[in-house]
C-alpha cells in the first residue's frame, strides 16, 4: 500500500506547505537524510499547562505533524521515498511547573506511526521552552531518512 493509499484509509488530508517565515527553506538533503525545519500548528497559541491542556497541545503537535508531511511530500514529490522518520525533536511553550511535554509532543509521533508504522518510529526530544515564535503551542523539526 502507498502512502497516500495509507493516508486515504486514515481519512487524513495533508495542508498547503506553509511560507517560510525567514530566510530558509523548508528542507535540506545532505545523503539520504532531509532535516526538515521546524514547523508549529495554526491558530494554537498559549502556554500548555497555563492556557492550554495537554489534549488541546497534543492536537496541536498532531497538526505540526501533519505539515511535517506535507513540505516531505513537497520536497520529495512522494512520501513513498521515506524511509524512516530518523529523530523528532519537539518544543512545548510550556509554564514553569509542566512536565509533561513528552505527552504533548505524542501527537506527532503518534501521527507518524500511524503513517509510515514502523518507518515512524524514531529517536527523540520533547523539550519545555519559555517561549516560542508568536508564542504558538508547539514547535517541531525533523530528520527524515529518505531513498533515491
Amino acid at each position: 500500500m502507498s502512502i497516500n493509499e495509507r493516508l486515504d484509509e486514515l481519512g487524513i488530508t495533508l495542508p498547503a506547505v506553509p511560507d517560510a517565515a525567514g530566510n530558509y527553506v523548508h528542507a535540506v538533503r545532505t545523503g539520504n537524510l532531509l532535516f526538515l525545519a521546524g514547523k508549529g500548528p495554526r491558530g494554537s497559541n498559549g502556554k500548555v499547562g497555563a492556557e492550554v491542556s495537554v489534549d488541546e497541545a497534543y492536537q496541536a503537535a498532531r497538526e505540526t505533524g501533519l505539515t511535517l508531511l506535507a513540505v516531505l511530500r513537497a520536497e520529495l514529490g512522494t512520501l513513498d521515498r521515506v524511509t524512516r522518520i530518523v529523530k523528532v525533536f519537539g518544543m512545548v511553550n510550556a509554564a514553569p511547573d509542566f512536565g509533561d511535554q513528552p505527552k504533548v509532543i505524542n501527537g506527532c509521533s503518534d501521527l507518524f506511526v500511524e503513517v509510515f508504522g514502523d518507518a515512524g518510529r524514531h529517536a527523540r526530544s520533547a523539550v519545555g521552552m519559555g517561549s516560542l515564535p508568536s508564542q504558538i503551542t508547539v514547535e517541531i523539526e525533523c530528520i527524515v531518512e529518505v531513498s533515491d
